[in-house]
């Protein structure tokens, strides 16, 4: 049970998570540690977390509509495996040990923020060499950020950003759109398994919970009025600071 403070800690922690992680940052630097500092446990803290953050993606879900209008083929391509590779990832939480993907974590997270941070020299090289990237490979990718969206996903969106970069879409802000529409779609039933079989800490799904919403409506304003040079190092700092802390921490 919650005291007050703690609640409207929790609820600071969501509007600031909501804020980061709809701009383009990770929503879970914010939220996970905030739930392990009012005492909750590791793992119910991740699944806590998941379930209460689906308010800040369906916030800025509403609000992506004038950045991926003629982006309907994107959606058709990338929702269906992301959503079912993502319910994986959440079965496998449930059913089996954490220890080996916790120690790939930190790498996954520092990969993708390199790559972001990388994405036009990239993109110039792409140009050089007439060729888009593999769809082989952006796929076999994708499927792998959606299993770890289900499992964990801190650090999902930087990763779905720079998939989406290297193949459909080469505007950050836009990018960063279609990254909230395919992952509150991907998060659903993750949320609803881990609702009915994980130990979701309900007390602190609402505190948490709205304050993501409140941070999830203001931050697609902020992703379109920030440079892309500026948000694209913001977002990139953010990765490699939960890199870092999830090194330490497993």
């Amino acid at each position: 049970m919650q005291t007050a403070t703690e609640w409207f800690f929790l609820l600071e922690a969501g509007v600031v998570a909501g804020i980061i992680g709809t701009a383009g940052g990770i929503t879970s630097l914010v939220a996970y540690p905030a739930l392990l500092a009012v005492g909750i446990p590791p793992l119910a803290a991740n699944v806590t977390n998941s379930v209460a953050l689906l308010g800040s993606g369906f916030s800025s879900a509403l609000r992506a509509g004038p950045d991926i209008v003629g982006h309907s083929g994107t959606l058709r391509t990338w929702l269906p495996p992301t959503v079912l590779f993502s319910l994986g990832g959440a079965v496998l939480l449930v059913v089996t040990p954490s220890s080996v993907f916790d120690s790939v974590v930190p790498f996954l997270v520092a990969a993708g923020s390199v790559i972001l941070l990388l994405q036009p020299a990239i993109a110039r090289w792409q140009a050089r060499r007439g060729a888009p990237a593999s769809r082989a490979a952006i796929g076999a990718a994708g499927a792998g950020v959606a299993v770890y969206n289900g499992y964990f996903g801190a650090g999902s969106g930087i990763l779905m950003i720079a998939l989406l970069l290297l193949s459909k879409e080469p505007v950050l802000h836009r990018a960063n759109a279609l990254k909230n529409v395919i992952l509150v779609a991907s998060d659903i039933l993750p949320a609803i398994l881990f609702a009915v079989v994980g130990t979701v800490v309900w007390p602190a799904v609402w505190p948490l919970g709205i304050g993501a919403v409140i941070g999830g409506l203001i931050g697609p304003s902020v992703a379109r009025r920030v440079p892309a040079a500026v948000l694209r190092v913001l977002i990139a700092a953010c990765g490699l600071a939960l890199a870092v802390w999830l090194f330490v921490e497993h």
